[in-house]
């Protein structure tokens, strides 16, 4: 049985070492002045340049600034709106309403980003619904600029962002609370739990290590702030607060075919965000005895 198991996984071993492991050989990239067209191997070791350029970039503080400033954001605001629309939805007595709104909740997932931007657009821009709602009722005396001054910009992206994936991320912690044992249930309403008791004492505890989980996962992303929003939302007035650690990758290393210096910064992110999944994980088993290792 163990031989058939193995032998049924080859293939997918196959895919994950030629997708996923192979690809890996162009981080060498990032060591050497590279030049398209010619071998990685024959181009100009150069060692750590493009990281020393990057850190000592005068624009490297900005870049770091709106990064974590957003990925907080979304960890602080994002992380937990997934968890509570979870438990909401759970509480839904009718199933055809639980299903209709678990549906419509999974369509903004499927919404491109170039059409995410145009509604935003369409409801924000300063001959948009909302100013023009706003100016017609005598609310505001002219249209407020909220896609031209940056101040208003994190707080659009993580709006936009938790809009975006609240309902798909809620499948895992809907699967999650599927699995719990009614019996808890029952018990609970014994003992006299109402339901915000059962959330709170039987739900929550019961799905904690999925939350655990995420929630490291999350952390390690945490120098991922987006990319091809902050290009389709973002303008010259705003780039203050828009430009993160990806657009400054992809400006330089794709456009300006600075490809030792893209390859440098993802490299950087991706060691970053490794020795931030291992403390974190080490973290939460200490204080709460759940990790992902």
């Amino acid at each position: 049985m163990q031989t058939e198991l193995w032998l049924l996984s080859v293939p997918i071993i196959i895919w994950v070492l030629i997708f996923c492991y192979y690809p890996m050989y162009g981080i060498t990239m990032s060591f050497v002045n590279y030049v398209p067209g010619k071998p990685i191997w024959q181009c100009e070791f150069v060692g750590l340049k493009w990281f020393i350029d990057f850190l000592t970039n005068p624009s490297f503080g900005l870049l770091l600034r709106n990064t974590l400033a957003m990925s907080l954001l979304n960890i602080i605001f994002g992380f937990p709106a997934p968890i509570i629309f979870a438990l909401l939805l759970n509480e839904i007595g009718n199933r055809h309403a639980k299903k209709f709104i678990q549906t419509v909740s999974y369509l903004p997932h499927f919404i491109s980003w170039v059409v995410a931007a145009s509604i935003v657009y369409l409801l924000l821009s300063n001959e948009g619904i909302i100013n023009v709602i706003l100016v017609q009722w005598g609310i505001t005396h002219k249209p407020i600029p909220f896609l031209s001054k940056g101040e208003y910009y994190w707080i659009i992206y993580t709006i936009i962002n938790i809009w975006k994936s609240v309902g798909w991320s809620s499948i895992i912690y809907l699967s999650a609370i599927a699995g719990i044992d009614e019996q808890l249930y029952q018990a609970g309403a014994i003992d006299g739990l109402g339901r915000l008791g059962m959330a709170w004492y039987i739900t929550i505890p019961s799905i904690a290590p999925t939350i655990v989980v995420l929630w490291i996962l999350g952390i390690g992303g945490i120098l991922n702030a987006g990319f091809e929003q902050h290009l389709l939302l973002g303008n010259p007035m705003t780039q203050k607060y828009w430009d993160v650690i990806d657009t400054y990758s992809y400006r330089y290393g794709v456009q300006q075919g600075f490809y030792s210096m893209g390859t440098a910064v993802g490299l950087f992110k991706s060691v970053i965000g490794f020795f931030l999944v291992i403390l974190t994980n080490k973290i939460s088993k200490k204080l709460f005895d759940l990790s992902i290792i």
